[in-house]
């Protein structure tokens, strides 16, 4: 620190100005009071932010893409694999960043081959992997595919531990481009002896491989993996209720401050579209993934979507929150009402911006007000307030706090900008 009085002035201004971008950092921090009365500190908490994260490259924001399982299980095949890719295309989804497909379980046979090998099911993949990468990649996506660091994958095909040399390099000569690896039949062995072989294994076939630990949140993964993946699951799997989502929401959020570029948090897949909650709720979940930087990995049938799913999949301002380049999770930061299911999360973004979504978890509509205190900011700063959905600026110069009307377990998504920033700015520029 300047030790001349006159150089004050211009560390504070320095000082004023950085906040703007991560401002918890630097203001003054506003402590709320959760449903157990437990003062929280810290309300972007950066302080794990970049010290973990794996360094091959990859990751540098969410990934996105699609992935078999939540929707199809063990009924895939090659040409449901193609014809998702061909979707994802068709349908500008793969233009917006939802480039990886992602074969889950079920896609090998129940057992290797002579020579210790992993093969394809004959009858669900005849052409092979390689040739199924081969078309994807034509396409201009990625294959991923799936394993297990344990002995058998959840689905009680081949797993990968102690064979995880093998299977990387047969992965790696397949052209894949991901691995999502589970934790079934794990033979009780801690998933921090488990896990980094393969990291390892990845690393040592010369192939730049996405590698997605889920090993379910068990032990920790946030404090450990971010030396071993790129991203790591924190709960166990999700379901396409309100209650399953919510839940993983609130669990995700504890380990915010892991979170940073090369190294995600993962509450599991996206179940958008797939039938079992309303089109409020969906977009609920996919606001708060957005904002939480959780993978942006797609549940349902890309070649049956219905206009609904596709809105909410394809909004081009809330996937820009998820790739911020920034890379802060937001996080729960305000709660009110009932059980305290009237929220606000939040998150700072680049450009001296910060995302606000008002999530009403309450079964009746309500009015939810975003306090600046607890968003980190002065109550003095005014900032102009662009909706997400409705793709336009809703108010300018506003100060200390600002409120909106929320449906039953619905959300509204904003973006908070200094007014000279933000006014007049078009649906491309964000």
């Amino acid at each position: 620190m300047a030790k001349t009085a006159g150089s004050v002035p211009i560390a504070v201004l320095y000082l004023y100005l950085v906040s703007l971008i991560v401002t918890a950092r630097l203001l003054p921090l506003h402590p709320y009071l959760s449903s157990q009365e437990k003062r929280i500190s810290n309300v972007f908490d950066t302080s794990k932010y970049g010290i973990l994260q794996l360094q091959n490259g990859l990751a540098l924001t969410p990934q996105m893409g699609w992935n078999s399982w939540n929707f199809f299980a063990c009924n895939i095949n090659e040409s449901l694999i193609k014809e998702t890719a061909d979707a994802l295309v068709s349908t500008g989804l793969a233009r917006l960043g939802y480039v990886y497909v992602n074969i889950d379980d079920c896609w090998s046979n129940f057992a290797r081959n002579s020579e210790g090998q992993l093969t394809p099911d004959p009858k669900a993949f005849p052409s092979g992997i390689k040739a199924l990468a081969d078309y994807v990649h034509g396409k201009g996506l990625k294959l991923g595919i799936y394993s297990d660091a344990g002995v058998f994958t959840c689905q009680v095909r081949p797993g990968s531990l102690f064979h995880e040399n093998d299977d990387a390099a047969l992965f790696a000569s397949w052209g894949v481009d991901y691995l999502k690896y589970d934790n079934c039949f794990n033979l009780g062995i801690p998933p921090k002896e488990r896990y980094p072989p393969m990291r390892d294994a990845l690393n040592a076939t010369g192939r730049t491989i996405f590698y997605s630990l889920c090993e379910w949140g068990v032990d920790d993964p946030a404090l450990w993996a971010g030396k071993v993946g790129n991203s790591w699951r924190t709960t166990n799997d999700i379901n396409d209720t309100w209650a399953s989502m919510t839940e993983i929401a609130d669990l995700n959020d504890k380990w915010a401050a892991y979170a940073g570029p090369g190294g995600w948090n993962d509450p599991d897949m996206l179940e958008v579209g797939n039938g079992g909650m309303t089109f409020q709720e969906y977009r609920s979940h996919f606001s708060i993934w957005a904002l939480m930087k959780a993978p942006l990995l797609i549940g349902c049938d890309v070649r049956n979507m219905t206009a609904e799913t596709f809105a909410i999949l394809s909004n081009p301002e809330v996937i820009a929150v998820n790739q911020d380049p920034l890379g802060v999770q937001g996080r729960k930061v305000q709660i009110s009402g009932p059980d305290g299911c009237l929220q606000v999360w939040a998150g700072p973004l680049s450009g001296h911006r910060m995302a606000v979504v008002l999530w009403n978890r309450c079964s009746e509509a309500a009015t939810i007000t975003a306090e600046w205190p607890a968003l980190g900011l002065e109550s003095s700063i005014r900032a102009s307030i662009r909706d997400l959905w409705k793709h336009e600026i809703v108010s300018v110069n506003k100060a200390a706090s600002f409120s909106a009307r929320v449906e039953p377990h619905g959300c509204e998504m904003y973006i908070l900008a200094p007014d000279s920033d933000n006014v007049g700015v078009s649906h491309s520029d964000v």
